[in-house]
């Protein structure tokens, strides 16, 4: 089965509780952890997602969806990137909680859905 593990991370002012050495610590975790997922055969795909503030969210306005600047301001977590990968349930949530150990940011995991069971 293929899962979803979407990490979660701080921007901005939500970092700021964060020292320079715990950032780098993350940043050498999800490295050494994307080689190994991917030496493992089980990465499917691996994005590493721009900041927010350079985001664009369509929202409906006057009954027309509509481009607007970027998340809402009060975002203090958002999706940071993702894995893919194919394993069970149980290695999936293993490898959420191995980051989440060390980023203290939320993961959140779920299972990609198949359009048939071949697929």
């Amino acid at each position: 089965m293929k899962y979803l593990i979407m990490m979660f991370g701080g921007v901005g002012a939500a970092l700021a509780d964060r020292s320079p050495e715990e950032v780098a610590e993350f940043h050498r975790l999800m490295v050494t952890m994307d080689g190994e997922l991917r030496d493992a055969g089980e990465l499917v795909a691996s994005v590493k997602l721009a900041d927010p503030s350079a985001a664009t969210t369509v929202r409906v306005q006057g009954g027309v969806p509509a481009p607007t600047d970027g998340p809402f301001a009060e975002v203090k977590e958002s999706l940071a990137g993702y894995w893919i990968i194919e394993a069970d349930e149980a290695r999936a949530v293993e490898i959420a909680a191995r980051a989440v150990a060390v980023s203290r940011y939320p993961m959140e995991v779920r299972q990609v859905m198949h359009a048939s069971p071949e697929a």
